[in-house]
């Protein structure tokens, strides 16, 4: 009974920790291929751009601004429409301030949350992994010498069987 539930246990803490690393890595400005362009020929990858979603996972950045923070202009331009602004990974402004276009801050709460979701996933993972090998390798023949049938016990069971044997012979004669 208490392996069922710990089953549907594990299956959601995995379904969660999944989620939220899906989540974690997916850009909010990719560009996807519309129906008329064609991707591009060549393949070569940078280490950068392996490691971006890496990075990003771990640097995470929000548009919401607060009050005491000072907003500061994105590195492209300060008169970029809303579409330019987030192609260059910049916030565009949707009140009246004076810059249009202004850089993403440190969400210092999603990271903390993120480190705290992996640091938990990691300590499950290697908590119960030494139960894991216990009972995998319990059942093993070759790991666990209790399991290994005595040469001295197979012969008496051995000679027991062909004694029953013979004497059920006898009985059926």
């Amino acid at each position: 009974m208490l392996l069922i539930g710990t089953n549907l246990v594990w299956d959601y803490v995995v379904l969660i920790l999944l989620c939220s690393i899906s989540l974690g890595f997916a850009a909010p400005t990719q560009h996807v291929l519309e129906e008329s362009e064609v991707a591009p020929r060549d393949f070569n990858m940078k280490v950068k751009d392996a490691f971006e979603p890496l990075l990003s996972y771990f640097r995470p950045v929000t548009c919401r601004h607060k009050d005491e923070q000072t907003l500061i202009p994105c590195h492209v331009g300060e008169d970029l429409n809303a579409t330019e602004c987030l192609k260059n990974k910049c916030c565009p402004s949707k009140t009246s301030h004076e810059l249009t276009c202004y850089m993403p801050f440190k969400d210092n709460m999603q990271l903390t949350f993120r480190l705290l979701v992996l640091v938990a996933g990691a300590l499950l993972i290697l908590g119960c992994l030494p139960f894991c090998c216990c009972v995998c390798f319990q059942r093993s023949q070759c790991v666990n010498p209790l399991r290994k049938a005595n040469k001295e016990i197979k012969q008496i069971l051995q000679r027991r069987k062909a004694q029953s044997e013979e004497h059920y012979a006898l009985l059926l004669d």
